[in-house]
C-alpha cells in the first residue's frame, strides 16, 4: 500500500497542476489528461484522454487505467483499459505513460487501434500561470484540499509537428495546433457545462476555456465558473474568485449562451450545440458515467473592454464543448 499523502506532496501538486496528484492516494481518486489534436486543415480533429481510476475501499476491482481516445468529426469514440501496474506519471511535470502510450511537454507517442505514431509539439506549452496567489486556472480555491473536483491548464495551446497512422491511414498533423487540460479528485461535479477552444478565427493565437459547475461547499453547493480568454497576448479572467459576475446563463437543447461581467470587461458566448461522442466520467463508485463531448462545435465570442471596446468579436471553430447532468439544479442554485 502507498504511503499516505503528505503536506509537502500537497504543496507540490498545488505549484504543479499539471503533475500527478495520486500518488500516495489508493482509493476515491481518479486523474485524467485532456490531449487535443488538431491538424492544420482541421480535417484531423481528435481528443485524447489518458488517466488513472481507484475506486472507494470496498470497490478496489474497479480500480483501472485508462486512454480514451474521440473522433471529433465523426463523434466515434473509445475507451480503452488498461491495468493500474501499466499507469506511470510524474509528480513535478506533466509526463504520463499508459501501457505503451506516452504523454509529456515534448509531444505523444501513441500504439492504439485508432492512432498510431508520434507527434512532436513544435512550439512550447503555455500553461495558466501558477503563483503563490492564485495557483492556476481554480485561483485561491485550488488550495482548498477537500474539493471534489480539481481543473488545471496544461496549455492553452502549441504547434504540432509530425504525423499519425490513423486507422491504417497515414496523417499529416504538420503545422496542426494542440491544447492540453485536466481535472483530478473524487469525482466530476453533478452537473456541468465545459467548453473550449483555441481556433479562434479573428485572432489565430487566441485560446477560450469556459466552464461552470456545481460544487459542493462545506455541506451546500453553489454555482462556480472559471473562464480565460487569451487573445493578444494577454489572459482576461471571468471566475468566481476574481470579482466578476454572471448576467446571464441559458442552456437550451441548442445553444449555451453566457454572459459575464468583470475587471477584464464583458464576455458574451453562445455556443451552438452539436451531437458528440460518448466519453466516460468519474463517479465516486465507477468510471463509467457516459458523457456527451463535441469536438465540432462553434462558439460566437465578443469581448468588450470596462469601457465598451470591442477587443474581439469572432468565432471560436473546434471547440470541445461537454453539457452533462443536473443542469436544471446548476441554472437554479446561486452564483457564488
Amino acid at each position: 500500500m502507498a504511503a499516505p499523502r503528505g503536506p509537502l506532496a500537497w504543496v507540490r501538486g498545488v505549484r504543479h497542476p499539471e503533475a500527478f496528484h495520486g500518488i500516495g492516494v489508493d482509493r476515491g481518486f481518479f486523474e485524467g489528461w485532456y490531449v487535443k489534436l488538431v491538424s492544420e486543415d482541421r480535417a484531423q480533429r481528435w481528443a485524447v484522454i489518458p488517466g488513472v481510476f481507484r475506486g472507494l475501499a470496498n470497490d478496489a476491482e474497479r480500480d483501472e487505467a485508462f486512454v480514451q481516445v474521440l473522433d471529433g468529426l465523426s463523434g466515434r469514440s473509445w475507451y480503452h483499459r488498461f491495468e493500474v501496474a501499466e499507469f506511470a506519471a510524474s509528480d513535478s511535470a506533466f509526463d504520463v505513460a499508459v501501457g505503451p502510450n506516452r504523454f509529456d511537454s515534448s509531444g505523444v507517442t501513441l500504439d492504439l487501434p485508432q492512432l498510431r505514431g508520434r507527434l512532436e509539439y513544435s512550439s512550447p506549452l503555455e500553461p495558466w500561470p501558477v503563483t503563490l496567489r492564485e495557483p492556476g486556472i481554480m485561483g485561491w480555491y485550488g488550495l482548498v484540499p477537500f474539493l471534489e473536483c480539481f481543473h488545471g491548464i496544461v496549455s492553452f495551446g502549441h504547434g504540432l509537428s509530425g504525423t499519425l497512422e490513423v486507422e491504417g491511414s497515414t496523417r499529416s498533423f504538420h503545422g496542426g495546433r494542440g491544447y492540453i487540460e485536466k481535472d483530478w479528485g473524487k469525482a466530476f461535479p453533478a452537473g456541468y457545462v465545459w467548453l473550449a477552444s483555441n481556433h479562434v478565427d479573428a485572432d489565430a493565437g487566441a485560446s477560450l476555456i469556459a466552464s461552470v459547475a456545481i460544487i459542493p461547499w462545506l455541506g451546500r453547493s453553489f454555482r462556480g465558473y472559471i473562464v480565460g480568454f487569451r487573445h493578444g497576448g494577454v489572459l482576461h479572467k471571468w471566475t468566481t474568485y476574481n470579482g466578476s459576475r454572471e448576467e446571464l446563463l441559458e442552456i437550451t437543447d441548442s445553444r449555451v449562451t453566457w454572459r459575464l461581467d468583470g475587471p477584464s470587461g464583458r464576455l458574451e458566448l453562445s455556443a451552438e450545440r452539436v451531437r458528440g461522442g460518448l466519453l466516460h466520467a468519474p463517479l465516486r463508485t465507477a468510471m463509467h458515467q457516459r458523457v456527451e463531448e463535441t469536438l465540432d462545435a462553434r462558439v460566437s465570442v465578443r469581448h468588450l473592454s470596462p469601457t465598451g471596446e470591442v477587443l474581439l468579436d469572432g468565432t471560436a471553430d473546434c471547440a470541445g464543448l461537454e453539457v452533462f447532468g443536473d443542469t436544471e439544479r446548476l441554472l437554479g442554485i446561486a452564483a457564488r
